[in-house]
């Protein structure tokens, strides 16, 4: 199974996470200690569970907002940064997407359009209500939530299975390439044994066009 983690970065964002068919939300903890905890203890619940546990980050800027002096702009890119980094060294898979992106899918409109930031994240938390009513939303968890819902119904966390598979003929044939053995074990030059015609064709088709090797180019310059 897959459990999912989304952070809404910042002193004023949130965590969420569906774990085990369960889905909980978190204020962001004061201190890079406390998340530090947060994200440990989720990684070993999801190992505890055989779980594959995947962290979608909301990707920002480096503005804070109108009127926010450069202090709390180094504030919160610290904080991001701080975030990005211990999601990378706890060996958790990071997924960056940002705000625009999960915004658009929710048919709210754009923060631009209203009177006031108060007024836009009330849209956003009243949303996150209507989307996760068992849970207690307030407005530091309404985003974290919000990208939560976004992941699984975009089913983002099986995209790298997917991209294994695609690229899995095209890793076969460089691999053929480098050791010089082609499946049936003639040399991968000049062979013409039908399993080696059949194994660059399929890597073709799928891949693309592989390396020419320099037989095959000499090849082609006596044949024109």
């Amino acid at each position: 199974m897959k459990a999912i983690l989304a952070i809404d970065p910042g002193q004023s964002g949130g965590v969420a996470v569906v774990q085990s068919g369960k889905t909980d939300c978190h204020a962001m903890p004061p201190t890079q200690g406390d998340l530090l905890e947060l994200l440990r203890s989720a990684k070993s619940a999801a190992e505890v569970e055989g779980d594959d546990l995947v962290c979608v980050l909301e990707e920002v800027s480096g503005f804070a907002g109108k009127g926010q002096p450069g202090s709390a702009m180094f504030t919160f890119g610290e904080h991001y940064g701080f975030t990005k980094g211990v999601v990378q060294a706890l060996g958790i898979r990071l997924e960056l997407v940002r705000p625009q992106v999960w915004q658009k899918t929710f048919g709210l409109g754009t923060a631009s359009r209203c009177a006031s930031k108060s007024e836009w994240k009330n849209k956003l938390k009243a949303e996150a209500q209507r989307r996760f009513p068992h849970l207690k939303v307030t407005l530091k968890t309404a985003d974290a939530l919000l990208i939560l819902d976004w992941v699984m119904r975009r089913g983002l966390e099986t995209r790298p299975a997917a991209n294994a598979e695609i690229l899995k003929p095209f890793r076969t044939g460089i691999e053929t390439l480098k050791s010089g053995v082609l499946p049936d074990g003639h040399g991968a030059r000049g062979a013409t044994s039908p399993t080696s015609n059949e194994t660059f064709l399929t890597a073709r088709t799928e891949c693309g066009t592989l390396p020419q090797t320099n037989n095959n180019k000499q090849n082609q310059t006596n044949t024109d």
